[in-house]
């Protein structure tokens, strides 16, 4: 009899985790390593957002536990926001307060899927997706996209990707790794063939704020009304107001879907700590001002790490159009030497040069996409500059 379950044995852990605990435990150990593995921004969270938390923690009501599916006003906040930033209209009774991002995919994934059945997933994916979906019992189809493709999927893609066990297709724009952001033309042709064939889409609007230059975020229920009756939206506060660390995000959806699922979250966690939901409510219910601020440095961030990565000889790096991450084809660096240690794949890449040179970034493997790597922009512009010109020096 085996000592742990099957299926979480099965489960891998977190690659970007992995990466940045590495670093991390260099960086104890006394080098000077830069990361750009990790995923949250270098901001502290806006000040508003951390009175409101310190008021809470002194009011005795927020000791107590509290209705498993979220805070009334917390809800409330989240409807009018999402309202406010994407145009989609929904009640607060169709909400699901979680404990942060990755709960609200997990629980939008376990709400869906019976055994067997599938989840498109185009590739990169983030790590978590299709760990999600198999812990559900779905099974992820993946499928491939590349930098030529801009990373996007087409709807002649989904058509030879269906068969008759697809239930759910994932959508990210802006999306994590690759940055890329769906035109708001493209994002109603997929909406519109979900609806043709029936398919559930779950998409992920964590990036939503994170957009630069021309392009522009839409939601997909927003550009296709007839979607939303089989559609699940995940948003937190993670990425737009510097909450990482908080750990509050939301799913929103139909009635019969966020009913069962409050109920397997009262069994799962109860509810969420009431302080931070105190903070989401100033966070969501605020001023953009900080967003913008944030929005401003990774618009010149994203300019700096584009133009320096395309300068070394054998990597060709997209523009990032959204979220904050630069995801570079790396496949030209392949099959040297460096330091005496043969890289033949990203994976092997990206452990000389967190050894020879102490950057650490996430290699395309994590994600689906091997011979691409991801590099996080969510750090200062000295460390930018310092990093990927000590990754220029190793590799070039």
């Amino acid at each position: 009899m085996n000592r742990a379950s099957q299926r979480l044995s099965a489960i891998q852990p977190s690659a970007t985790l992995a990466v940045d605990a590495k670093a991390k435990a260099l960086k104890a150990a006394g080098e000077n390593v830069i990361g750009f593995g990790a995923g949250e921004p270098d901001f502290p969270t806006p000040a508003h957002i951390v009175e409101a938390a310190q008021a809470a923690c002194a009011d005795p009501k927020n000791h107590k536990y509290s209705p498993a599916g979220g805070l009334p006003e917390l809800k409330e906040a989240i409807a009018a926001k999402t309202l406010r930033d994407s145009g989609f209209e929904c009640d607060p009774s169709q909400i699901l307060v979680t404990n942060g991002g990755k709960h609200a995919v997990y629980t939008a994934f376990a709400a869906l899927c019976d055994p067997g059945d599938e989840v498109i997933c185009p590739a990169p994916y983030w790590t978590t997706y299709p760990e999600a979906i198999t812990l559900a019992g779905g099974v992820p189809v993946v499928i491939d996209t590349d930098v030529e493709s801009g990373f996007k999927v087409t709807v002649e893609q989904l058509d030879a990707a269906k068969t008759d066990r697809t239930k759910v297709l994932l959508f990210v724009s802006p999306d994590n790794p690759s940055g890329a952001v769906y035109t708001p033309a493209e994002v109603k042709v997929i909406g519109e063939w979900a609806v043709a064939n029936g398919v559930w889409v779950i998409t992920d609007e964590i990036y939503e704020h994170l957009v630069y230059g021309a392009n522009e975020f839409s939601s997909m229920p927003v550009l296709v009304p007839d979607l939303a009756k089989q559609c699940l939206i995940v948003n937190g506060v993670a990425k737009t107001y510097a909450m990482t660390g908080w750990r509050v995000g939301w799913m929103i959806g139909p009635n019969d879907i966020i009913k069962p699922s409050s109920s397997f979250q009262s069994h799962a966690t109860s509810n969420v700590a009431n302080v931070c939901q105190r903070a989401a409510i100033a966070a969501v219910s605020g001023p953009l001002d900080d967003v913008d601020m944030m929005r401003e440095a990774f618009t010149r961030r994203a300019d700096l790490i584009h133009g320096m990565l395309n300068d070394i000889d054998g990597v060709v790096c997209p523009e990032p159009q959204g979220a904050f991450y630069a995801f570079p084809d790396l496949r030209g660096l392949l099959g040297r030497e460096y330091g005496g240690v043969m890289a033949n794949t990203t994976l092997e890449l990206a452990d000389i040069v967190l050894d020879q040179a102490k950057v650490a970034w996430v290699p395309g493997e994590a994600f689906g996409t091997p011979g691409y790597g991801r590099f996080s922009f969510a750090l200062g512009d000295a460390d930018i500059e310092a990093g990927i010109n000590r990754f220029a020096a190793l590799v070039g």
